[in-house]
């Protein structure tokens, strides 16, 4: 019979003993396992996460506003006309906007074709297609119509603009999440323009619908000199100006700040933005520029010292400080009677960087914890069904060998949970059913062992050389039929998303702790019982 050593008699109880050390935490009570995370050496302890089906939570459907991204898109490129034609020193009469997009006319005839040289530069070229293999297309169409250009979107432009908007969107909702602190979040992409995001657990949906829906486009702009008189809000700014409203008491509900480039100061190279205090401990935020942004900011303030200048936050005038010195180190702060919370808020925001456009929350959904409650306790009933026939089929089909399978069955489920908890795994209802799924696959393993050695019984063999051969001749088939089964949970995982990753990973888990349970705590039974007993019949 094959041996083991004491070293290795020591790993195999001692892997046992761990997994029901860790597992333990998911039968004790919130008061007991707080009681343990008091402890250093089992303060690591913590039950597995539930996921969203299971212990209630908030699912937000947030779609990309298309209409706010063509809006910025338009604006941007109004700028760049002027520009482009200035400094190739073309007149025009005028640039407005249209529904199809922007149209400006020339005024010299002669000036047409460096114009359409000049503005075919602005068409905006992008890759489409996964990882940019789909080849090149430009975001807008140029036209001509005598002296007058348009340039207008195109449809497939703004598809492949929108499909890039999105991934970018992932990552910065994804990373303000992350910053919330909540546990197991499900983030992903539905259909073209669309976002759902999970959040299992989560007490404050509020909070996090103001976090992951602002846009967060900080600017810092100079105030233009002249101002709105009070109750005159109708009043047309003056030119390279626009009127924002304010957020703090103290300033007018309306003001107007220079829109020119020269002074503005854009919030994308911030670096990081912390909540904090000032010195009348008041909650503000402390924001620190990279290289890039300190030298523009340093340049815009040593150029307009004593001139206030706007914080603007989402088009949202935050404050308004007066320029008192140059602000050469790139670090500053924003004030404007914020609350705490507020100010926690924005620094996350800010730290994950603007959004391309506006998020809108098309869909809401609360998940109660009592549906969670009956979910668990339906798949528990499951679970202890299917792990009952399959003991009592193990039983009645090979008598004493069957009970030792079904103790490694059951060593097989506490190894399953004590990996999802001490790893972090979230459990979902398909995972539940991945675990039902593991208790019937389980016990196959020993089912080709066993019928392995009843046929070297038969054959003549002694009683243990027909247990030696039934696990060594069997190992080969337990691996390839396993690692068959584990590649299919890999490529679940991996083309899958939300419920689908969840039986996946499950899935996994109990393919890896089959194999080890079903063979090697098997055996490892087994070697006990015939050192024990020195059978002169296998019992099957």
């Amino acid at each position: 019979m094959i041996h083991f050593s004491r070293w290795q008699s020591l790993a195999i109880i001692g892997s046992v003993l761990l997994a029901i050390i860790l597992a333990l935490p998911n039968v004790l009570s919130p008061a007991w396992n707080q009681a343990l995370a008091g402890f250093s050496l089992t303060s690591g302890l913590r039950p597995m996460t539930l996921g969203l089906d299971l212990q209630g939570g908030s699912n937000v459907l947030l779609e990309v506003d298309r209409n706010d991204l063509k809006d910025k898109l338009a604006q941007q490129l109004t700028g760049d006309i002027r520009s482009a034609l200035r400094e190739a020193k073309i007149g025009y009469s005028g640039i407005s906007r249209t529904d199809a997009g922007i149209v400006v006319r020339i005024i010299k005839p002669e000036d047409t074709g460096r114009a359409k040289e000049e503005l075919r530069k602005l068409q905006q070229p992008l890759n489409s297609g996964l990882f940019g293999t789909g080849g090149t297309l430009n975001l807008f169409d140029l036209s001509q119509q005598d002296q007058q250009f348009t340039l207008a979107f195109s449809a497939k432009g703004m598809d492949a603009k929108i499909a890039g908007a999105i991934s970018q969107t992932l990552k910065i909702v994804e990373s303000r999440i992350n910053s919330l602190g909540t546990s197991e979040p499900v983030i992903q992409q539905q259909g073209k323009d669309r976002i759902v995001v999970q959040l299992p657990g989560v007490q404050d949906p509020e909070r996090v619908k103001n976090v992951i829906g602002r846009t967060a486009k900080l600017t810092f702009q100079l105030v233009c000199e002249s101002q709105p008189t009070a109750g005159a809000e109708n009043q047309t700014p003056p030119p390279e100006c626009k009127a924002l409203p304010t957020k703090d008491s103290k300033l007018a509900a309306l003001m107007w700040v220079q829109t020119s480039s020269r002074a503005t100061v854009d919030g994308a190279d911030l670096n990081d933005a912390k909540p904090g205090f000032d010195q009348q401990n008041q909650p503000v935020v402390t924001f620190r520029f990279n290289a890039k942004g300190a030298e523009r900011f340093g340049r815009l303030t040593r150029e307009n010292v004593g001139k206030p200048f706007a914080i603007i936050l989402d088009d949202e005038i935050i404050s308004a400080p007066r320029i008192n010195e140059p602000i050469l180190g790139g670090a500053g702060q924003i004030s404007g009677n914020f609350s705490t919370e507020e100010t926690a808020n924005m620094s996350i925001v800010l730290r994950s960087g603007a959004l391309p456009a506006k998020l809108t929350i098309v869909e809401e959904r609360t998940v109660g914890p009592s549906l969670g409650s009956d979910s668990i306790r339906a798949g528990f009933k499951a679970s202890v069904i299917g792990l009952m026939l399959v003991m009592v089929f193990m039983v009645v089909a090979y008598g004493f060998f069957g009970l030792i399978a079904d103790i490694a069955l059951l060593i097989n489920l506490v190894m399953v949970v004590a990996v999802m908890s001490i790893v972090g795994f979230t459990l979902t209802l398909p995972g539940i059913a991945a675990i039902v799924l593991t208790m019937g696959m389980a016990v196959d393993s020993n089912v080709i062992i066993f019928e392995r050695m009843r046929e070297e019984w038969r054959n003549g063999r002694t009683a243990m050389n027909s247990i030696e051969t039934g696990f060594k001749a069997a190992l080969a088939t337990i691996l390839d039929s396993n690692f068959t089964a584990f590649i299919a949970a890999v490529v679940l995982f991996g083309v899958g998303s939300g419920p689908v990753r969840g039986f996946a990973i499950t899935h996994a888990i109990g393919i890896m702790t089959t194999v080890y349970t079903a063979y090697t705590v098997t055996r490892y039974i087994v070697n006990a019982w015939v050192r024990w007993a020195r059978p002169k019949e296998i019992p099957l």
